[in-house]
């Protein structure tokens, strides 16, 4: 039998997980409401994976304003061009068949397109191919509210000349995808779609996918809005039917988007060659990076591997992290256009799932608070510093600190994003939020504990 002192110290150490969930969770639900009440989307539908499972799905503010209705987590958002990676897989797909090769030249599908002896599938799926983008606004043209056909995209954009010579240079092109589609449809001898369901979203089972070039999203899905400058918020209009076809066709809940990142990490649906070949960046024939795998982004950041996208079609925009070597994905989808929200909903998380919460961690965010504090008044404690930052420091720059500093107040969050190892140094970086911007600091800690660098700049700055 347990002692009641060891049945005291399970009890902690059971809690614990459960408290750390609670302040997570408490985290996304705080930046999801200020990013919404920031922008004014109405709402949001979040997911996040961490340790390869699903751990958080919630949505927030309301799917229809009139009459007003909340968001719910099971609702479906329009994913746009994070449709893409499902596009390219169905490529991978067949070519494990052997049906196809990336390297195949379009030619052996379609040889009536432009310079199509030319261009090949790889470089349909990564950009590179010089076909020119059919949709590149931000909203619908009139010409899009009627329906069209895949041939009729390929007529009047993929028979133009080239914006460029294949292979030389990286331009989003959603025409790219369009032929892509048919190329599924030829050489697997079923309409895309079908082969897409039965290959792809069947076997994940992501059974809320939907296919919203046939057919709008409706009660009780979620309503997608559009705005005219800082105006009110408009029911926005649909895409005439063909417009997404391959390219943007998808809609589903941020659940079973969570479902497909978790395939990209355990690489359960596909050959690992062919998640390299996904995941891979696509280099132009002068050597220089694309920073575009096929159908996604490939980056990193603060050492950590990131595969990503977003989306927007009509009324929607969307964003997908996959932090594949961490076994952690974040999913913002939103209902309105040509709006910041998904993303900035999605890195805010993102810089949650990377921030220890040891007891040093707490400590070096309060130190870097009293710091930042102190430099808005134009003061610093040199005691903290080496002979270099505090050199760095001069009146001159402790002046400047004051000046840009002090009229921001007291932030809103200050929160630690990332760690790693420069120099024989441990570097930190911040995130300090205010009402109306939001900065990023960073510190770079001797072994002894003292700052050799504490910097300031606007997010996205140097």
């Amino acid at each position: 039998m347990l002692k009641a002192t060891s049945i005291a110290l399970l009890a902690v150490v059971a809690a614990a997980p459960a408290q750390a969930q609670s302040t997570f969770d408490a985290r996304v639900d705080s930046i999801a409401n200020r990013v919404l009440e920031q922008t004014g989307v109405p709402s949001a539908s979040v997911a996040v994976v961490r340790d390869g499972h699903l751990a958080y799905a919630k949505a927030y503010g309301h799917e229809q304003l009139d009459p007003p209705a909340d968001a719910r987590a099971d609702q479906r958002y329009s994913i746009g061009s994070i449709s893409k990676q499902f596009a390219a897989s169905c490529i991978l797909l067949l070519q494990q068949d052997g049906k196809l090769s990336l390297d195949d030249e379009v030619s052996r599908w379609l040889p009536d397109l432009t310079r199509s002896s030319e261009v090949t599938i790889r470089q349909l799926l990564s950009h590179t191919s010089g076909y020119q983008d059919y949709w590149p606004q931000d909203y619908v043209p009139p010409m899009m509210l009627q329906p069209t056909t895949a041939q009729e995209i390929m007529d009047r954009w993929a028979k133009k000349p080239l914006d460029f010579d294949p292979g030389t240079r990286w331009q989003y092109s959603n025409t790219n995808y369009v032929i892509a589609g048919v190329i599924v449809e030829k050489a697997s001898g079923m309409p895309f779609f079908d082969f897409l369901r039965t290959r792809i979203l069947a076997p994940l089972g992501l059974a809320s996918a939907m296919d919203i070039d046939v057919s709008q999203l409706t009660e009780p899905e979620a309503t997608g809005y559009m705005r005219y400058a800082l105006g009110p918020l408009h029911p926005a209009p649909k895409e005439g039917k063909g417009w997404l076809f391959a390219m943007g066709e998808l809609s589903m809940t941020a659940s079973d988007l969570a479902k497909w990142d978790i395939s990209l990490m355990n690489e359960s649906l596909l050959r690992p060659t062919s998640y390299r070949e996904l995941e891979r960046e696509v280099l132009l024939k002068s050597g220089l990076g694309t920073g575009y795998g096929l159908g996604v982004d490939v980056s990193s950041s603060g050492g950590h591997r990131v595969i990503s996208h977003s989306g927007e079609v009509s009324g929607f925009t969307a964003q997908n992290l996959v932090f594949p070597d961490d076994h952690a994905a974040v999913v913002v989808l939103t209902n309105q256009d040509a709006a910041r929200a998904a993303g900035a909903i999605a890195q805010g998380i993102r810089g949650l799932l990377f921030t220890s919460e040891d007891a040093d961690t707490q400590a070096r965010v309060a130190q870097a608070l009293r710091i930042f504090e102190g430099l808005q008044k134009g003061t610093i404690d040199r005691s903290l510093f080496t002979d270099d930052a505090n050199f760095y420091f001069s009146e001159q720059a402790l002046k400047d600190f004051a000046s840009s500093l002090a009229p921001l107040g007291t932030p809103r969050a200050f929160t630690q994003t990332s760690q790693s190892l420069r120099g024989g140094m441990l570097a930190r970086s911040f995130r300090a939020v205010f009402p109306d911007r939001t900065l990023r600091v960073w510190t770079f800690q001797m072994p002894d504990g003292r700052l050799e660098q504490y910097q300031v700049a606007s997010e996205g700055g140097s």
